[in-house]
């Protein structure tokens, strides 16, 4: 696949900002989806930045493996597992603008469920805590699951999702963006099969994958230092605001 010299500049620009998201600030990874199919048409960019983020994925948990909340992953692992089968067998069977739309319906649906839960808690009794609002229920991670392992498996756009998760869950950053991190590794290498059969994933792909990939193991080194120096409400207001933002281009694609 021959690139312009402009192409190849978004390419490495969005390389980098998946490594910086990785270990930064959390939601910007949404904004590659863009950036990629500026470059390559949306199925093929699929392919081509799993093993970016794969890579990325493992300068974070190198990063912060020691902050990872194992409960909080245990609870969405399987149904995360499904909504990528599901992603799967419905990837030839819908476009790209279909594809759009579906993952931005579902993200804005869990942003206004995050939206009413953070209303009842300011409006919650003194003697309440936080903790006594976060969802308990199986639903909950089932929900969260299946949405982001089928929107990771049709266009690498679960970082939201889990997001929305996290944010639930009442993380600090530290632990926030350890927990994240696993979850990516092992989801993006559980994805790697399946893209391989459908193609997705080929000797072209991965020989522009050598030349990106530099870029993202700098942005996430680069990540882990600006990381410590944000405040934790600036932390969750960017990612929320980042999410809000997504949601909208998805669903105007």
């Amino acid at each position: 696949m021959q690139l312009e010299p402009w192409q190849w500049l978004v390419a490495l620009l969005a390389a980098f900002n998946i490594g910086f998201s990785k270990t930064g600030v959390a939601g910007l990874g949404i904004l590659n989806v863009a950036l990629f199919a500026l470059v390559f048409p949306a199925k093929a960019s699929t392919g081509i930045v799993l093993p970016i983020l794969i890579a990325a994925d493992v300068v974070a948990v190198l990063a912060y493996r020691r902050h990872a909340v194992w409960s909080h992953l245990w609870r969405i692992f399987p149904w995360a597992a499904l909504g990528i089968v599901l992603g799967y067998f419905v990837l030839d069977h819908i476009n790209n603008q279909q594809t759009s739309r579906i993952i931005g319906a579902i993200l804005l649906g869990l942003l206004i469920f995050q939206w009413f839960r953070g209303r009842k808690e300011s409006t919650a009794s003194p003697g309440s805590t936080p903790s006594d609002n976060i969802p308990e229920g199986w639903w909950f991670a089932a929900l969260m699951g299946v949405a982001g392992g089928f929107t990771t498996m049709v266009g690498n756009a679960a970082g939201p999702i889990l997001i929305l998760y996290l944010l639930a869950m009442r993380l600090p950053k530290m632990e926030f963006v350890g927990t994240a991190a696993w979850y990516f590794l092992i989801l993006n290498c559980f994805k790697v099969p399946f893209s391989w059969n459908l193609d997705l994933i080929n000797a072209p792909s991965l020989a522009i994958d050598l030349r990106l990939i530099p870029a993202a193991i700098l942005g996430a080194l680069y990540g882990r230092v600006l990381l410590k120096k944000i405040d934790q409400k600036l932390f969750e207001n960017l990612a929320i605001g980042l999410s809000v933002l997504a949601a909208i281009r998805l669903l105007m694609a």
